[in-house]
């Protein structure tokens, strides 16, 4: 399996207070405990609203974590191509727009997500309710590789987000305490429009979700895919991130 939305909190690494909150320590060793018996032995490790544009947690969590496992970033508006190289070069394989609890500067996060795609393929992950999704269509169609996190959020705009997998965006099986849709047949709907759309992830530890991960959410996937389960679980993430 691989683990396609995921958080590493180091303490020994800058954390930024958000919205009045600052989240418990969750390091690599809490992370693997958490997920022993799983089968996981890939994901991505994705920078939250709390660690801000730094990007030495990440740097140090890819290096401990080793080969399968990689990293999704928020960059600071002043990043260069050098340092989005250097990133690429550490492991990190997507760009992160946190439009939920993060920046809001669209024009400066859609100029720096096309340029990670043409230096290095990174595609962009975009945290946001799907109900905003229909007024970003102008910055949307100017992206070459999208993923939305979390199912997107509500069903207010699951009708556009099947459109954007209709168009190729892949969407995080991911959050299941955060969303306020139908679970299994939101699932469903994604993957009769793209089979290679629905990527796993447990979105550990689950900050201020009202419950985490449970081990029953790999049941959901499951009766929503039917026998294309592994593939959720593994396949269309390593795929995605360009994992061997």
């Amino acid at each position: 399996m691989f683990d396609a939305h995921f958080h590493i909190i180091d303490p020994a690494y800058p954390l930024v207070e958000n919205n009045g909150f600052v989240p418990e320590p969750f390091t690599i060793a809490d992370y693997t405990a958490r997920i022993d018996g799983l089968g996981i032995t890939g994901g991505a490790v994705v920078s939250a609203s709390f660690q801000g544009s730094d990007q030495t947690f990440m740097v140090a969590a890819l290096a401990a974590l080793g080969r399968g496992w990689v990293g999704v970033i928020q960059l600071s508006p002043d990043a260069t191509d050098e340092d989005i190289l250097a990133l690429d070069d550490a492991g990190v394989r997507a760009l992160r727009l946190n439009l939920r609890r993060g920046a809001t500067d669209i024009q400066t996060l859609t100029t720096q997500a096309r340029r990670a795609f043409d230096l290095v393929g990174w595609p962009a992950e975009l945290y946001v309710d799907a109900s905003m999704l229909l007024s970003l269509e102008p910055i949307l169609a100017k992206l070459p590789a999208v993923s939305i996190d979390h199912l997107g959020m509500s069903s207010k705009g699951l009708s556009y987000l099947l459109n954007l997998v209709d168009r190729g965006a892949r969407v995080k099986a991911t959050g299941f305490g955060r969303v306020d849709l139908d679970i299994v047949e939101t699932m469903r709907r994604i993957h009769d429009v793209d089979p290679t759309a629905l990527m796993f992830g447990t979105d550990l530890p689950g900050t201020r979700a009202p419950r985490p991960f449970l081990e029953s959410d790999l049941n959901l996937i499951a009766e929503a895919v039917g026998g294309d389960l592994p593939a959720v679980l593994d396949g269309n993430a390593r795929a995605w991130y360009r994992v061997t």
